[in-house]
C-alpha cells in the first residue's frame, strides 16, 4: 500500500489545449479514490500521468514520498485496468494473468499458486484454459482485474472499467470491486463519468471539470454540501434543478418563483450568507426529492405542465419546464405538448420525484409542493455555494465545510 501525491499537475497538449490545470491531490494509503467528471474533463489524463503513460507538462507525482515524475511506467509498480480490458487474445486466462509475473521471473511454483488463488477469488478457476474470445464481458473484466491484482502492485489504477458492461452486470461488478478493495486494501484511483459508481465505490470522490479540481470529500459531503453549482448539479441522479430568483427582504425573507412569493422561515439562520443577497438575485437549487404532489396544507406550491412522465416502479419522475420569476400561466385544461423539445427548452427542464401511484398525464397541469427547507443557494456570478449553518456543533464536527479547490 502506498500514498500517492499529485503536486500542481498540469497537462497541455499541442495546440495549447489544457487538459489538466494545476491539480493537487493526495490519495491516502489504502484509500479508494474516485475521479469523476463529464467526458473530456481530464480525469483519464490524470490517471495516465500517475501511470507514467502521459508526459507531464508541469508538476510532479510522488509515491510514498519518492518523486516518480520521470520514472518509466514499469518502474512505478502500478497496475492499470483499461476500459477495453486489453487482454492478449492468443493467451489463455491463466497465461494472461501470469504474464506480468513471468516478466518479473517469479518462481514457477509461486507463480502458479498466486494465479490459482486470485482466480478462485474472482470465480475464474474453471475458466483458466479458455481464451478471451470464449469469455463474456464480465468474465473478461474479471480477468483484467485478476491480471492486475496478482502482481500485488503499490497502486491500482482503473479507467472506466465497467463502462462496456450491461446495467445489471455493472451493479454486481461494483459490489465485487468493493469486496476486492476491502480484502487487499491497495491504494486505488478509479476514473468514471458515472456519479452512481462514484457514490457507491469511493472512500472519497474528487470532482473535476475542465481540468480543474472542483471539490474532494466523502460521497455524503459532496451530495449534502456541494462547494459550487457544478458539483451540486453533477452529484445526484436525477440532477439538481436550478433557477435564478430574487431574494426579497422581510421577516421572513422570500423568493419570487413562478409568479408568487414564497416565504422561507429560518432561511437566514440556516444560511447566514444569504444576508449578502437580500434584494438581489441568487441561484436556488432543488433536488427532485424536494417535490411532492401538493395537498391542502402545502405551503409552497407551483403549477406545472408535465412534458414527460417516467414510471420507475417505486416512484415516478415528472419532467417540466423550469418555473420563472414572472407571472404564472393559468392552465384550466390539458395543454398540447410538442413532440420535440428544442435544446433551449431541454436545458431548462426540471425533474420532480413523486410517489409511484401519482395520477400524472403528459400535458395535464399538476400542482407540486416544494420543500424550500431543502433548498440550496449559489452565487449567480461565481457559482459558489452559500454555506449552510449546521443545526448544532456536533453535526458541524461530523460534516466539515467543503472546500472549493483551484477556484
Amino acid at each position: 500500500m502506498s500514498v500517492v501525491r499529485l503536486d500542481h499537475l498540469t497537462k497541455v497538449f499541442s495546440g495549447k489545449t489544457t487538459a489538466v490545470d494545476d491539480l493537487s491531490l493526495t490519495i491516502g494509503d489504502g484509500e479508494f479514490l474516485v475521479l469523476v467528471g463529464p467526458s473530456g474533463c481530464g480525469k483519464s489524463t490524470v490517471l495516465r500521468m500517475i501511470a507514467g503513460l502521459e508526459e507531464i507538462s508541469a508538476g510532479n507525482v510522488f509515491i510514498d514520498g519518492e518523486r516518480v515524475t520521470d520514472w518509466a511506467p514499469k518502474e512505478r509498480d502500478i497496475a492499470m485496468v483499461f476500459q477495453n480490458y486489453a487482454l492478449y487474445p492468443h493467451m489463455t486466462v491463466q497465461e494472461n494473468m501470469a504474464f506480468a509475473l513471468k516478466l518479473r521471473h517469479v518462481d514457477p511454483v509461486e507463480l502458479r499458486a498466486q494465479v490459482t488463488d486470485t482466480a478462485h477469488l474472482l470465480g475464474l478457476h474453471d475458466l483458466l484454459d479458455r481464451k478471451p474470445k470464449a469469455l463474456s464481458g464480465g468474465q473478461r473484466q474479471r480477468v483484467a482485474m485478476g491480471r492486475a491484482l496478482v502482481r500485488k502492485p503499490r497502486v491500482f489504477l482503473l479507467d472506466e472499467p465497467l463502462s462496456n458492461l450491461d446495467a445489471k452486470l455493472r451493479v454486481s461488478m461494483r459490489a465485487e470491486l468493493a469486496r476486492l478493495h476491502r480484502r487487499y486494501r491497495i491504494t486505488t484511483v478509479y476514473v468514471t463519468h458515472d456519479q452512481v459508481e462514484a457514490m457507491t465505490l469511493g472512500d472519497r470522490i474528487a470532482v473535476i471539470d475542465n481540468g480543474r479540481l472542483q471539490q474532494v470529500g466523502r460521497p455524503e459531503e459532496l451530495y449534502l454540501k456541494p462547494a459550487n453549482r457544478f458539483v451540486a448539479g453533477f452529484m445526484g441522479s436525477p440532477s439538481m434543478n436550478f433557477a435564478t430568483v430574487h431574494l426579497r427582504p422581510g421577516d421572513p425573507v422570500a423568493i419570487a418563483l413562478d409568479g408568487s412569493e414564497f416565504p422561507m422561515a429560518g432561511a437566514l439562520r440556516r444560511y447566514p450568507g444569504l444576508t449578502a443577497y437580500l434584494d438581489e438575485s441568487v441561484v436556488v437549487g432543488l433536488r427532485p426529492s424536494a417535490f411532492s404532489l401538493a395537498g391542502r396544507d402545502s405551503a409552497a406550491v407551483i403549477q406545472v405542465v408535465p412534458l414527460g412522465v417516467e414510471a420507475l416502479g417505486d416512484e415516478k419522475h415528472v419532467l417540466f419546464e423550469a418555473p420563472s420569476g414572472g407571472t404564472a400561466a393559468a392552465h384550466p385544461g390539458d395543454v398540447e405538448v410538442p413532440v420535440a423539445v428544442d435544446d433551449t427548452t431541454g436545458s431548462r427542464l426540471w425533474t420532480a420525484k413523486v410517489k409511484q401511484h401519482a395520477d400524472l398525464v403528459i400535458g395535464r397541469p399538476v400542482r407540486l409542493a416544494v420543500d424550500l427547507d431543502a433548498a440550496y443557494f449559489f452565487d449567480v456570478g461565481t457559482g459558489q455555494a452559500v454555506p449552510r449553518q449546521e443545526p448544532d456543533s456536533s453535526a458541524a464536527e461530523s460534516m466539515p465545510e467543503p472546500a472549493a479547490i483551484n477556484g
